[in-house]
């Protein structure tokens, strides 16, 4: 049985269980159907098994030896893999401006830093890809035990996944991805190729693109490590099988032809819209992120122009660019009217 079946059976027991709310006490009732399908490792379910069902099917569709539902963001499938991996001591190869989860992961497995960093795009204000070379002669100077690349970029950079797992192998390093924002790179062709069949680790946010609930992720693995016990080490023991069952719902849906239309549809548009908007500049890797310059204001000054005169909210701005975010849940509403603005904005 399915996740979602499990959370659709109505349980007639009386329960002295947790969760106390028993599944009928509704403190906040504008969610009274999350407290309803909001159970425990009872006796009443067996919520454990469905789980890992759910889990191996997940694998089957990735192509990746195993992968893992997430409820506490691709933060816990970061620190994981570190603590999967390295042992206290060993030297870990990171990016100097990274998300905090990956010197947070290190502190936690007691391993040593080793920074690199990254150019920088001067037209758009962005961080570029990653170079081979540079992680190389890191590799070459130190004994590191795990590289961590982010890629995507925030912006939709994207850096070259097999160069830079070539050289880990060379070097004898684990190799771990952080593609937070890259959750729907394995479902179309034309977006950038996904690190998880690549990597050692690959992690994803569903939350982020893919338009999982917060702050649903997944970890991948394709090595020969388990990363069951770490993540027992950082995750609790009552886990939240509402999120866990949205999590598989997502996955399928994207696997689904439904969701692979709609996604395609997506990329379809937003190539068309940037097609026919002659006077901005666009960048970047991954069309769901439009990366956007106006030759008449700064990244700072047009998104302030969005938002108050617009009411359009972008993701993220530097003093060049400005960059909003697309995702599965984006519609073809709020693309024209966004292209639209950007075209006669004076």
């Amino acid at each position: 049985m399915s996740l979602v079946n499990l959370l659709r059976k109505t349980c007639r027991k009386i329960l002295f269980t947790t969760p106390s709310h028993a599944q009928r006490f509704f403190i906040y009732h504008k969610l009274r159907n999350l407290y309803k399908y909001d159970i425990s490792e009872t006796e009443a379910y067996n919520p454990q098994e469905a789980l890992s069902k759910a889990q191996k099917r997940a694998a089957e569709i990735y192509g990746t030896k195993s992968t893992e539902f997430l409820t506490n963001g691709s933060t816990s499938g970061i620190i994981a893999a570190v603590l999967t991996c390295v042992l206290a001591g060993e030297k870990v190869l990171i990016w100097q401006e990274a998300h905090p989860c990956h010197a947070n992961a290190l502190k936690l497995a007691g391993a040593i830093p080793v920074y690199y960093n990254l150019e920088t795009d001067n037209d758009f204000g962005v961080p570029l890809a990653v170079k081979p070379e540079t992680i190389e002669n890191a590799l070459k100077k130190e004994k590191i035990k795990a590289v961590i690349i982010t890629s995507p970029t925030y912006e939709g950079i994207v850096s070259d996944i097999p160069a830079l797992k070539a050289l880990c192998e060379k070097y004898g390093a684990y190799l771990i991805v952080d593609e937070a924002h890259g959750a729907l790179y394995p479902f179309s062709d034309n977006l950038p190729e996904s690190a998880v069949k690549i990597a050692d680790f690959t992690v994803q946010s569903l939350h982020k693109t893919a338009g999982g609930l917060n702050p649903t992720a997944l970890l991948h693995c394709n090595c020969e490590l388990d990363t069951t016990e770490a993540l027992k080490l950082i995750s609790t023991t009552s886990p939240s099988y509402p999120l866990l069952a949205s999590i598989e719902a997502n996955i399928n849906y994207l696997n689904s032809k439904r969701g692979r239309k709609n996604l395609e549809n997506i990329i379809s548009t937003i190539k068309t819209l940037k097609d026919t908007c002659t006077g901005c500049d666009f960048s970047g890797d991954d069309v769901t992120k439009i990366l956007v310059k106006h030759p008449k204001y700064s990244g700072y000054e047009l998104s302030k122009i969005l938002f108050e005169k617009y009411n359009i909210e972008d993701e993220k701005t530097n003093e060049k660019s400005t960059m909003l975010l697309c995702g599965i849940g984006t519609s073809e509403k709020s693309l024209y009217k966004l292209f639209d603005v950007l075209r006669h904005i004076k």
